[in-house]
């Protein structure tokens, strides 16, 4: 079996491609993700410009051409809006065109997902600009990774003070780029039970994606891409400007879900 990850919701595009279990290609660009933090200036352009070469480069360097993929897993969110539609667009496109399955996955569910040996909580942070971060928990053991909270998108600040109340005594390892991001607000309120992953020692998050994905169609799950959609858990610019000008007034902004004590 074949499958190709593919996600694109940060200012670093990866694809990857697993055979049997194994990974066997990976691309990413921009090659390093360092400095990704400050913003996401020319992320439409760079994305939309480099997926598809990506995409040809891990199945040249696979030695497979497309026709030969079994499936494709995608990152669908939380993440960059803009990202997120080129992603989408751009599976669709293909698995339309070669009759490819597609399956769909929690971009937060993936961060976790890179790490590996450890023992203790993981917290998938992104970096959601305005202060706030998209974030979800994890248990990770030798028995795997289970999940504790849904996707959520909060204030920065509230991350803190639930992960008091979960972590207990086990250590809580943080990762993505919300975690370099606000990494001097975590260490500071969480001292030494924080633990910062460091990028270079786990795998892309495409690679993550094709081996949860790699899990859904070894049980011949695939979604349906007439509804599969980006998981955005906010309403974009574009909404919020739509709103304010149907209501005559600023929209009031969207209540966030905190991660429950």
């Amino acid at each position: 079996m074949r499958i190709v990850g593919i996600d694109t919701s940060s200012a670093t595009a990866s694809v990857a491609l697993l055979e049997d279990g194994q990974l066997i290609a990976e691309r990413c660009h921009p090659g390093s993700i360092a400095g990704d933090v400050a913003g996401l200036a020319g992320f439409k352009s760079n994305h939309a410009a480099v997926l598809i070469p990506l995409i040809e480069s891990a199945v040249r360097q696979a030695r497979v051409s497309l026709p030969e993929v079994s499936g494709i897993a995608v990152a669908i969110g939380p993440g960059s809006f803009t990202g997120l539609r080129i992603g989408l667009s751009t599976v669709k496109g293909l698995a339309y065109g070669w009759g490819i399955p597609v399956v769909g996955v929690s971009t937060l569910l993936a961060q976790a997902a890179r790490v590996g040996e450890f023992d203790g909580v993981i917290c998938a942070l992104l970096d959601a600009r305005k202060h706030e971060v998209y974030v979800a928990l994890f248990r990770k053991s030798k028995r795997g990774l289970t999940r504790l909270t849904e996707d959520l998108l909060v204030p920065a600040e509230d991350v803190i003070g639930q992960m008091r109340s979960r972590i207990g005594s086990m250590p809580c390892l943080f990762i993505g780029d919300g975690a370099r991001r606000y990494e001097k607000l975590l260490l500071d309120a969480l001292g030494v039970k924080a633990r910062l992953c460091a990028e270079d020692s786990a795998s892309s998050c495409a690679a993550a994606v094709a081996r949860l994905g790699m899990e859904r169609f070894r049980n011949s799950e695939s979604d349906e891409l007439g509804t599969l959609v980006p998981v955005y858990l906010r309403p974009s610019e574009a909404e919020a400007k739509r709103s304010y000008v149907t209501d005559g007034k600023f929209a009031a902004k969207a209540t966030l879900t905190k991660i429950p004590p």
